[in-house]
């Protein structure tokens, strides 16, 4: 049984989501302590449910990430919860669509809020914390469509954008600490907020997931569980000279 993470401490952003789950369900069963945040705290039962079946202990934290004082206290709360702070995944994120022609004031503050300043500010707090310690490693959750901006997703796309710009900044300024930070890109992955995003806009969600499939050279879009296991090497020793990185995760699917 691999133990990556036994006796480490891992917070996880958005984890009551479709890849938050999977990384809780990793993190429990290699041994991490999680510290599991989300913004509805009713959809942190299935985490707690996972991290009993594997024996794991688990601290629920949730809150609104657009909210500065929560974010900038979260990862000292992990701390002080558990006595060190090794791992900090943020994955919680949102996807507004349209042009810029089409996208309101709200969308674009809740985008820059959420996927962009709460970031910020997790990775200041954690940070001051880890550089203490000496040690730790943060993954972000950017987008392949940060790096290569697709059609009529404006905010999305300049917000995980600045996700990738920051991670890169973020490495280099403190690998020399023992801070390792880098970022997965993912391509389209079949998770509940791409579902429901199809069911919004009218599809039906199992024939727009299956047309998808078709535009990947691999013949399919990730599933969850494969950007989990991405993260958690990131996140783990056996990438201990990974640092300011972008890890792009596309099938080969080129975003244009």
């Amino acid at each position: 049984m691999n133990t990556r993470f036994s006796d480490k401490s891992v917070l996880i952003t958005g984890a009551g989501g479709g890849i938050g789950l999977e990384v809780v369900k990793l993190m429990a069963r290699e041994g991490a302590t999680v510290i599991a945040a989300d913004i509805n705290e009713n959809k942190l039962d299935p985490a707690v449910a996972i991290a009993e079946e594997f024996g794991a202990d688990i601290f629920l934290m949730p809150g609104d990430l657009s909210n500065g004082n929560y974010c900038d206290s979260l990862p000292r709360m992990a701390y002080d919860h558990t006595n060190q702070l090794d791992v900090i995944i943020n994955n919680a994120g949102l996807m507004r669509r349209g042009n810029i022609l089409n996208t309101s004031d709200e969308d674009w503050q809740i985008s820059m809020s959420i996927n962009v300043e709460s970031i910020f500010r997790i990775c200041r707090s954690a940070i001051e914390i880890m550089t203490q310690q000496n040690r730790g490693s943060i993954v972000n959750v950017a987008s392949c469509w940060g790096l290569y901006p697709g059609p009529d997703h404006i905010a999305y796309c300049t917000s995980k954008a600045a996700v990738a710009a920051m991670t890169r900044c973020l490495g280099r300024d403190h690998a020399a600490d023992g801070i390792r930070v880098n970022a997965v890109c993912p391509n389209e992955v079949d998770t509940p907020m791409l579902r429901s995003g199809f069911e919004m806009r009218g599809f039906n969600a199992d024939s727009a997931v299956e047309q998808l499939n078709q535009t990947v050279p691999v013949g399919r879009i990730a599933e969850p569980r494969e950007i989990a296991e991405t993260i958690a090497y990131l996140a783990s020793d056996q990438a201990s000279y990974i640092c300011g990185s972008l890890l792009e995760v596309n099938g080969a699917k080129p975003v244009y």
